[in-house]
């Protein structure tokens, strides 16, 4: 069974599951399936609210993609999360995409 297959499986069975769901969203990025990964990024957020890493993620791929101001509003929120969650590492990874990006 390939990797999107098994996390498809698991969160079938429990779909607030952060690990997997951030999982496949990298997975589905790592396969070029930028859209799909932006999907389950954001639904991830939805469901985890506070789990830094999906917003630097989906903002590294909306930026690769070309989609500036989208990848600016999710570094915005994801700078928000990290301070709820006192994440500096990201939230300094995050201001400097956000700074590169123009925002």
């Amino acid at each position: 069974m390939d990797k999107i297959a098994m996390l498809t499986q698991i969160l079938e069975q429990n779909p607030s599951d952060a690990f997997a769901r951030y999982g496949l969203a990298m997975e589905h990025v790592s396969s070029g399936n930028a859209e799909t990964a932006l999907s389950e990024f954001t639904r991830l957020i939805e469901l985890n609210p506070d789990y830094v890493p999906a917003y630097q993620m989906s903002a590294q791929t909306l930026a690769k993609l070309g989609r500036d101001d989208e990848a600016i509003l999710r570094l915005r929120s994801g700078l928000e999360a990290s301070q709820r969650t006192n994440n500096q590492h990201a939230a300094s990874e995050m201001g400097a995409l956000l700074d590169e990006l123009g925002g």
